[in-house]
């Protein structure tokens, strides 16, 4: 499955619309960071309102993307997590209270574009 990685006004948004399997996690994550260095984006906004399940592999794949985002300049930002998403990263030791989040993408999307434009000018 090849997972469309979109650039809005200068951010990268991943919208994951179906449960990942191992080989796709692992492509979005090679391609996403490609995307980034390539791009030269600082801001990637992930919605997973469609994710009600992560298995280990699939939870470590997106920590690892966020990290791996922080050390090539780019800050990644969930959105939508679903409560059986945040119950099965807590289950696996994961806290989420290292991560940006926010619970509706439109509205981090319109404050990104604030803050890019507040920056700019």
């Amino acid at each position: 499955m090849n997972i469309p990685i979109l650039k809005v006004n200068g951010y990268l948004l991943v919208s994951l619309q179906e449960t990942l399997d191992d080989p796709s996690a692992i492509k979005l994550q090679e391609d996403l960071l490609h995307k980034i260095q390539s791009d030269n984006t600082t801001e990637v906004v992930i919605d997973l309102s469609f994710i009600h399940l992560l298995n280990s592999l699939i939870a470590k794949v997106l920590i690892d993307i966020i990290y791996m985002s922080y050390l090539m300049g780019a800050e990644v930002i969930l959105t939508r997590v679903q409560p059986s998403v945040v119950i099965s990263l807590n289950e696996l030791g994961i806290s989420m209270g290292n991560f940006s989040s926010s619970p509706d993408m439109e509205q981090r999307l319109d404050s990104l574009k604030w803050i890019n434009g507040r920056i700019h000018h």
